[in-house]
């Protein structure tokens, strides 16, 4: 079997990764997005033309894999049927590619410093956990370990994205938006650790980058979130 650029789907070659063809892209783009999103955002995302994710879009929407919302949350989302379509793509292409084992490994590896960042997350949000007591990042001594913290796990994670992205072209750019939220968050630009808005406008936090990662092993992994704890 050969991906979209004509390499035999076997695994990496020549350090080349596999390339995934624009209509996996767009629906498990959506798969992975942490809300619903226009056809721009989803074309940033996952680095097409918005000219084609338009067209492509179209296309989806007529087969039934995708709809779009109105609302306070307009955007696209799958649907069900674009759920399993997309689920049936990317294990094609993660068995095509010879890559399941690799993925496999790195996730476990992700799994191995989850705990430690969700508890992170909670030690950003309370200063004293024990009491739950709200923190209003007024004690400076505090906030530097936390973050002091967060710096070591992001060595982990970027180790991470940057191996999945050298075997799969759709992980690149996780490392990036990692060191981005936390250049933010070492500036004192507090929200980007575990924000999700800052003045009416959706941003990519440390947590939503890192919930999206979590959420793209899942579904490239065929992994309900629910039972993630079986798979151990």
């Amino acid at each position: 079997m050969r991906t979209t650029d004509g390499r035999t789907a076997t695994g990496t070659v020549h350090g080349v990764p596999v390339t995934s063809d624009p209509d996996l892209l767009i629906i498990h783009g959506l798969r992975v997005a942490t809300r619903p999103t226009d056809t721009r955002e989803l074309a940033q995302a996952v680095g097409l033309a918005p000219a084609v994710v338009d067209t492509r879009m179209a296309d989806l929407a007529r087969t039934g894999y995708v709809t779009h919302r109105d609302g306070n949350m307009a955007g696209w989302v799958h649907t069900p049927e674009g759920r399993a379509h997309g689920e049936a793509r990317v294990a094609e292409e993660l068995d095509a590619a010879g890559e399941r084992e690799a993925v496999a490994d790195l996730y476990q590896r992700f799994l191995g410093v989850n705990q430690g960042f969700l508890a992170l997350c909670t030690d950003w949000q309370l200063s004293n956990v024990d009491d739950q007591v709200i923190n209003d990042h007024t004690d400076a001594a505090h906030d530097a370990a936390v973050i002091a913290r967060l710096v070591e796990i992001d060595g982990v994670a970027q180790s991470i994205c940057t191996e999945l992205a050298r075997r799969i072209a759709r992980f690149d750019g996780y490392g990036r938006r990692f060191s981005e939220a936390l250049r933010r968050v070492v500036a004192g630009e507090i929200d980007w650790f575990t924000g999700v808005m800052m003045d009416v406008v959706w941003i990519d936090s440390y947590h939503t980058v890192w919930f999206e990662l979590h959420e793209n092993l899942l579904a490239t992994l065929g992994i309900e979130r629910a039972k993630e704890g079986e798979q151990a």
